[in-house]
């Protein structure tokens, strides 16, 4: 089977190069057809398990592809070349390929296969080349964010930002995040949105589960005073419960970076969160700074494995885990207060008057 598919590969790689050949009739190669059979052969040599000749047959028709500036076919080929290496465990090579196919998607004004290009080139090298994963999380963001997709955007530099705190790369995790924040904002500015909750009679003795819907419409179709519509819940706006998961995140990177100033100051800018005031992060988070600052390890260790924490993503839960206070986590003791002699000692004074 494996001969057959690469003779067949064999077969379309020779018909290839008679359409690029040019006569004393034919003045110019006809690429298109030419780039046709370098597919089928691309397609037989991998189905043959032959990865090499499989990539070199994307390639040439890539490169057939780009002579006849059809750039979105030629972006597809190169990809198509960057798979074939990664079935070969050549990644760098293969995700030099992916980024190169990525710029052609750009050029030829799709940016969002150029940007799922990117994101599937960064899942690639994660293992491989964290830092190499970050910088093309990054430009999937920033893709996304141009697009004004911006909840692409975020979940990119959320990953991002995680492969910086594994990396302990604490001080360019902290600006991740703070982006990350940033564009939370700028969602929230969207206008705002509602939400219908909707209960069974299983549900409402609490043997059931509440579902949520997002239509509010939904009231008129159930009808006005429906006693299985709730109405109406009001969210506060899209992203606001991911917000202050991020602050947590990014206080205890700054506590990681020895900034208790800036933790602080990040509390203190949640303030104006709705609902965080007040909330369950917002005690949490002034409890952890408080038992830091007055060099509590306990008091740390406490918050850091309450449920809010330890159910965080993982490389954040790890960070609260790991966090010790300055001055080796001694607890500042109170001034001791002066203690009562003993009766015998004030006799004993008394006698000597």
């Amino acid at each position: 089977m494996a001969a057959q598919k690469i003779n067949e590969g064999l077969e379309h790689l020779a018909k290839a190069e008679k359409y690029l050949k040019t006569g004393f009739l034919k003045w110019k190669p006809d690429y298109d057809s030419a780039a046709s059979e370098y597919g089928k052969a691309a397609v037989a040599f991998k189905n043959a398990k032959q990865f090499e000749q499989a990539k070199d047959a994307c390639l040439r028709e890539a490169v057939a592809h780009e002579n006849n500036r059809a750039l979105f076919h030629a972006a597809k080929a190169y990809e198509q070349a960057g798979m074939m290496l990664k079935e070969m465990q050549k990644l760098p090579e293969a995700v030099q390929l992916i980024e190169k196919a990525s710029m052609m998607y750009l050029e030829n004004g799709t940016p969002d296969t150029a940007a799922m290009a990117l994101e599937r080139a960064g899942k690639l090298i994660e293992n491989v080349d964290p830092e190499k994963a970050v910088q093309l999380y990054q430009q999937t963001a920033n893709v996304f964010e141009n697009e004004e997709r911006l909840r692409q955007a975020v979940e990119l530099l959320g990953k991002a930002s995680r492969l910086l705190v594994r990396g302990r790369r604490f001080d360019e995790a902290a600006l991740s995040i703070q982006k990350e924040k940033n564009i939370y904002k700028e969602i929230e500015n969207y206008p705002t949105c509602y939400k219908v909750e909707f209960w069974s009679p299983a549900e409402r003795t609490g043997t059931g589960t509440k579902r949520t819907g997002t239509d509010p419409r939904e009231e008129e179709h159930l009808g006005k005073g429906n006693p299985l519509c709730v109405w109406p819940t009001q969210i506060l706006a899209v992203g606001t419960w991911d917000r202050p998961k991020k602050t947590i995140a990014q206080v205890l990177v700054h506590l990681h970076r020895n900034d208790y100033v800036a933790a602080e100051r990040c509390v203190r800018e949640s303030y104006s969160i709705p609902g965080f005031n007040g909330s369950e992060d917002c005690a949490a988070l002034e409890q952890l700074l408080e038992g830091y600052d007055q060099q509590d390890q306990d008091q740390v260790s406490e918050v850091c494995n309450s449920p809010l924490f330890k159910y965080m993503d993982n490389d954040y839960a790890k960070l609260g885990l790991s966090l010790v206070v300055p001055g080796g986590g001694i607890k500042k003791k109170s001034p001791a207060t002066p203690q009562a002699k003993p009766d015998g000692a004030a006799g004993m004074a008394a006698e000597e008057e």
